[in-house]
């Protein structure tokens, strides 16, 4: 069997929204596992902040790539979708439903499609760059490109930041534009996926959201982050560089209160869930959207997943 004939799942969506309880509820429903598609769950010590799934809340399902790195390595899309992939057919040659879940994008569409790029590569650099795109958006990372390279840029839209990345990317490796050098794309489906986005009404969203960040905090979150952030080193890692553990480094210098530092967590995630919806709805085109605010929530995803199941012949 060919990977496009493997069946995978794909629960995706922003911050918050509800990714966990119905990733158990569908692993649970067709002997499934579930592989993390979070850029920051792979670290070791990054739990509290990055609402990383609990040995109790998993009941019984098998996780993968989760805590596999120490928080001063680096990891990228690439890597993502090596491993990832990896534990797709794995999980397929047990029988069982391989479960993507996660919230970043780019890891995603690595993982969902074979997008091929020219053999200039710098790993560390473009890690680099994807942390900085989690934490200023494609804009801002686009309108960089611009000031270096506006000719490729010209040919390059914003929302594409996995394509902004590869520029940059090629430009700090080769000392050359990017707009100067031949690359060949290809897009196409790896897997037999189906990829459901889970929403919620923005407002409600945005209070989730809120009420989650506060309840970090109470759960420990300033002890979790201090411990990390007196590593040596710790401020340039690229681990503590995503959104819930960044803001608290004025605070640990006494230049922010720690209801300062609150209301940047909850407000860099407000954006980022914004980011991330526009990720799913523009550069994958996700054609299964779920209100998790609906009552028949699961029971609606459960049919999909079923009926995807049943045309590619799996019962």
């Amino acid at each position: 069997m060919t990977d496009s004939h493997i069946p995978l799942i794909v629960i995706a969506g922003p911050t918050g929204v509800g990714k966990t309880d119905l990733s158990i509820y569908l692993a649970q429903r067709f002997n499934g596992e579930v592989i993390n598609g979070d850029s920051l769950q792979v670290y070791q010590g990054l739990d509290i902040g990055t609402g990383k799934i609990t040995r109790e809340e998993m009941d019984g399902v098998p996780h993968h790539l989760l805590d596999i790195l120490p928080p001063d390595a680096t990891y990228n899309a690439s890597l993502f979708r090596e491993q990832a992939s990896e534990q797709v057919r794995e999980i397929h040659k047990r029988g069982k439903l391989p479960i993507v879940v996660g919230g970043t994008g780019l890891y995603l569409e690595g993982l969902l499609y074979d997008l091929s790029f020219g053999k200039v590569e710098d790993p560390a650099k473009r890690a680099q760059l994807e942390a900085e795109a989690e934490t200023i958006g494609a804009k801002a990372l686009w309108e960089r490109l611009a000031d270096i390279d506006p000719e490729a840029c010209a040919k390059i839209p914003y929302q594409n930041i996995r394509r902004t990345i590869r520029a940059l990317e090629v430009i700090h490796a080769s000392g050359e534009l990017f707009s100067k050098q031949t690359e060949h794309q290809a897009k196409q489906s790896v897997f037999d996926e189906l990829l459901v986005v889970l929403d919620r009404p923005r407002e409600l969203l945005y209070d989730r959201i809120n009420r989650r960040v506060v309840g970090m905090v109470e759960a420990g979150l300033e002890a979790e982050v201090h411990g990390l952030y007196q590593a040596v080193g710790a401020e340039e890692w690229q681990s503590l560089q995503g959104i819930g553990y960044k803001e608290w480094f004025p605070y640990f210098e006494d230049k922010q209160t720690l209801d300062q530092v609150i209301a940047q967590i909850q407000q860099h995630s407000r954006r980022y869930a914004k980011r991330q919806l526009t990720w799913f709805r523009n550069r994958m085109k996700a054609p299964h959207w779920l209100d998790m605010e609906a009552a028949d929530a699961h029971t609606q995803a459960e049919n999909w997943i079923a009926e995807h199941l049943e045309k590619g012949g799996i019962e």
